[in-house]
């Protein structure tokens, strides 16, 4: 009898967990899982074959939020590594139930099957779009959301026991909303080159004597971190990835393995000689702002850079710059001298804000 043909494109090193199931369905093989996600789920269909090859290495992209989107490569065994950090630390182990929103263009998405693969998980997918928990009855233990999908969710949020939130930050106002939900709800702090999270922090069902930390990450199994003489945020982390990671995140340092995050170095405001960071500033002042918005430096010719306030919206409010300029909150430095509202800001294909193309765009108007 001829045998046949595999639809891999070389015999594959890697396997996966017998108590894997996908949608229900359990697989023999890699090859029989291929074929399976090859007739409704291309998505996975493109990942599982270049997982399943003979590389050991998957290429991948980056948001390209802080900058152009490259592609790298990171080692499958690496990926398989975090996987079980994951598993770890949320204590997630085989036949754990689990929903796939994210798109696999990215390594977020990537990783949730590869978490499944790994340990044995029951998983779902689901097209990733803003309402990822629509038509969903069924309960889960574990899921991955962005920001937005989370706040389209907020009133079915109990069908997830365990959430991961990432690929942008979370708002005072979500953030406030989350403490309502019987989910327990966790921020995540990585990026592609860590093969996301390598740190996490709790957003709700906070024992009252941790509230005051609430702010800190705290890191994974194996990860460890310090900061560099810029004040930015150094990775240590041999599982996940071959080199130290130095990068552009402003930080505190509590503990080698507890840090808080600031904001980005490369965001970072100088007015006057006065060095602002903008991301502590949108804190203070988001409590009174309802629309999406950004703090930021534009070119002045007294002071170098001119500290504004830049609102998503359709419709101008020069109200709000009052209110903001009466914050107790807010330092005589940190009281911003203009508002600007612009209509649509520029996003990633992630929906992550890219800050300098937004910026462009108001420069050039004015």
């Amino acid at each position: 009898m001829r045998k046949a043909k595999s639809l891999l494109k070389e015999v594959s090193t890697i396997n996966f967990h017998k108590d894997f199931t996908l949608n229900g369905k359990g697989f023999d093989s890699a090859d029989d899982l291929i074929a399976y996600s090859k007739k409704g789920s291309p998505g996975i269909h493109v990942f599982l074959v270049d997982w399943f090859d003979k590389d050991d290495f998957i290429t991948v992209k980056t948001s390209g939020s802080t900058g152009k989107p490259k592609e790298i490569k990171l080692r499958k065994k690496h990926m398989i590594h975090s996987a079980e950090a994951t598993g770890t630390y949320f204590h997630l182990p085989a036949k754990t139930t689990a929903l796939l929103c994210l798109p696999l263009d990215y390594i977020a998405g990537k990783m949730m099957l590869v978490r499944a693969l790994t340990l044995g998980w029951h998983m779902d997918s689901k097209a990733p779009d803003a309402y990822p928990l629509q038509h969903v009855e069924k309960i889960y233990d574990f899921a991955a959301m962005v920001p937005m999908q989370v706040y389209n969710s907020l009133n079915k949020l109990s069908k997830i026991r365990k959430l991961i939130v990432g690929g942008g930050a979370v708002s005072k106002e979500l953030e406030a909303k989350l403490q309502g939900v019987s989910t327990h709800v966790f921020a995540t702090y990585g990026m592609t080159e860590t093969i996301t999270h390598v740190a996490v922090k709790k957003l709700n069902h906070r024992h009252a004597e941790l509230v005051s930390a609430s702010h800190h990450y705290n890191t994974l199994p194996n990860v460890t971190v310090s900061k560099d003489d810029r004040g930015c945020l150094v990775i240590q982390a041999p599982e996940v990835a071959d080199e130290v990671v130095a990068t552009n995140d402003l930080v505190e340092i509590i503990s080698s393995k507890e840090f808080k995050w600031l904001g980005r170095y490369d965001h970072i405001i100088n007015s006057g000689g006065i060095k602002l960071i903008p991301e502590q500033i949108e804190k203070k002042i988001s409590p009174i702002i309802n629309h999406r918005f950004l703090v930021a430096g534009i070119p002045d010719e007294v002071l170098g850079e001119k500290l504004v306030i830049v609102i998503e919206s359709e419709k101008s409010d020069t109200v709000i710059l009052n209110e903001v300029k009466n914050l107790s909150s807010l330092t005589k430095y940190e009281i911003p001298k203009e508002i600007y509202f612009i209509p649509k800001f520029i996003e990633t294909e992630t929906k992550k804000i890219q800050r300098q193309k937004t910026l462009d765009l108001l420069v050039r108007k004015k």
